[in-house]
């Protein structure tokens, strides 16, 4: 059987909470392993109960979704975000992509496309919209990474290539031919070179510069 996947419900509504948890609570892979009113203490709690995802708020009391995201990059959490939002305007999701996040679902999602989200995000995938992509492209510096691409050897540009494809560590160890632990390294010399924070700014930079699995 799969590891179970832990997660931690962020929202300042307590209704939404309660929803997001009977919908996943009937999942024999995903566990709740808490909750949290607002991103200060969604913050506090990922520390405390080191979870596997996170699902988050965008906009709450105090400190707000793309706030909390901030701080758990500043802490180094390995936790993944997926954003829960009820807003659809590129305006209030592209920034908390930008932040950290892994991707994003409404608020109204099917249950069972919810949990396919949070495996999937588990797994390393980005889900990004392709609106929502390309506006998070059309937002980048045009010179962003400029010209350290040329730094990254063969094997990197072949996994950054397969990033950009959505590709998990364990999907691209196996296309490679490679193990786990030899494509962590890989994705953290890229991430390095290319002065970039994390996978989701690693694909859009493979986007942008034609680099392709």
């Amino acid at each position: 059987m799969a590891d179970v996947i832990r997660v931690l419900l962020v929202d300042d509504h307590q209704v939404v909470r309660r929803g997001l948890r009977t919908f996943l609570e009937v999942q024999d892979d995903i566990e709740v392993v808490g909750e949290a009113a607002d991103g200060a203490e969604g913050v506090e709690r990922a520390q405390e109960l080191a979870p596997d995802v996170v699902l988050m708020d965008i906009k709450m009391p105090g400190m707000d979704g793309v706030d909390a995201l901030r701080r758990l990059r500043e802490l180094d959490s390995p936790a993944r975000v997926l954003i829960v939002t009820s807003f659809t305007e590129q305006r209030t999701v592209v920034p908390a992509l930008r932040a950290g996040a892994a991707g994003y679902v409404y608020k109204d999602v099917d249950p069972d496309a919810l949990a396919t989200a949070i495996r999937s995000v588990h797994a390393g995938h980005v889900l990004l919209q392709p609106e929502v992509a390309g506006a998070l492209l059309s937002q980048e510096e045009a010179n962003s990474g400029q010209g350290r691409g040329g730094s990254l050897t063969e094997r990197e540009r072949e996994v950054l290539g397969l990033i950009a494809d959505g590709r998990s560590n364990r999907e691209i160890a196996r296309a490679l031919v490679l193990s786990e632990k030899t494509v962590k390294t890989h994705v953290s010399n890229i991430l390095m070179k290319l002065d970039l924070a994390d996978r989701t700014q690693a694909a859009l930079w493979a986007v942008r510069h034609g680099v392709t699995g």
